[in-house]
């Protein structure tokens, strides 16, 4: 390999190892701030999230739920109707864009709200969870920042553009 393109393939491996490192560092200072009870939902005001065709449940967003926190975690309730019966499910979660993981602090049922235990954050790709990882891509973040407004979440929501992966 010729001197010069092993000192540009360095200063590439440097800069990528840099920003690996500021990230790490990022996220060991990072702490979330403690979420507040799940709010009231309403499933008529739900946005519908765009899913495929062939899902057996509809999903949207109560867009009065949604909240965009200091500590860059996105929390909202989203309603999960199914499209033959109606039942009706809800979760009370969390998206943290900068690192693509999604939380259930709780769920709703006949009961009413139920907390979660020890709830985790979870890789949205590993959860296996299609309508976080839509809402992650279509209305929620902006790459791996949440989006600015609640307003801007609902432009997106009312028209997902879907970003290059």
């Amino acid at each position: 390999m010729f001197p010069a393109k092993r000192l540009v393939l360095g200063l590439c491996l440097a800069g990528i190892a840099g920003t690996a490192s500021a990230q790490l560092v990022e996220n060991l200072d990072w702490k979330e701030t403690e979420a507040p009870p799940p709010p009231a939902f309403d499933q008529n005001r739900a946005m519908p999230i765009e899913m495929p065709p062939y899902m057996s449940l509809k999903f949207g967003v109560d867009p009065a739920t949604i909240v965009i926190t200091g500590d860059g975690v996105v929390r909202y309730v989203v309603v999960a109707t199914s499209r033959a019966g109606g039942a009706v499910n809800a979760f009370y979660e969390g998206i943290r864009c900068a690192t693509e993981e999604v939380k259930t602090y709780a769920r709703y049922g006949g009961d009413g709200w139920q907390a979660v235990n020890d709830p985790e954050w979870k890789r949205i790709s590993d959860r296996n969870s299609r309508y976080a990882s839509a809402l992650f891509t279509q209305a929620l973040c902006r790459g791996h920042a949440p989006r600015a407004t609640v307003g801007e979440i609902m432009r997106q929501l009312k028209n997902p553009i879907r970003e290059v992966e």
